[in-house]
């Protein structure tokens, strides 16, 4: 069984809480809505960080037909993976070690990281430009 889902995110902050009930609609339609916990933290993290470090500062433009951040859901083979693409070419940076944890910015990576089974980026080829942000759960195992 495979499926995929995606949602175009505005270039506002507001975008992380349609993210969440994008993914918690998605997870029930797909039957995984005991994972969604951890899922939804993951899926939050990569939209901020997306939002916060990716887009260009000033006001947000309005482009209907390339939104600058888009979030993709994909299931198959016993794995979910969460993808956001965004326009930033900047490779993502988790927290060294000896940070400060106890801060409110910069534990994003490092929540995606501890929550689901691994991570990674790659840039975007073609005609699109940016990177895709990804976290992958291993599906049919007790959550964590």
């Amino acid at each position: 069984m495979s499926s995929s889902a995606s949602c175009a995110l505005p270039a506002r902050y507001e975008a992380v809480r349609g993210a969440r009930q994008f993914t918690s609609v998605t997870l029930t339609q797909w039957n995984l809505s005991e994972r969604f916990d951890d899922v939804a933290l993951v899926v939050s993290e990569l939209v901020t960080n997306a939002l916060r470090h990716a887009l260009p500062a000033g006001p947000p433009r309005e482009q209907p037909l390339d939104p600058p951040v888009r979030l993709h859901l994909m299931r198959w083979a016993g794995r979910l993976v969460c993808a956001v693409r965004d326009p930033s070419p900047d490779t993502p940076a988790a927290r060294g070690s000896g940070e400060d944890f106890a801060a409110e910015s910069g534990r994003g990576l490092f929540l995606v990281e501890s929550f689901s089974d691994s991570w990674g980026w790659h840039p975007l080829a073609g005609t699109l430009h940016g990177k895709v942000v990804w976290a992958l759960f291993r599906l049919g195992e007790r959550p964590r």
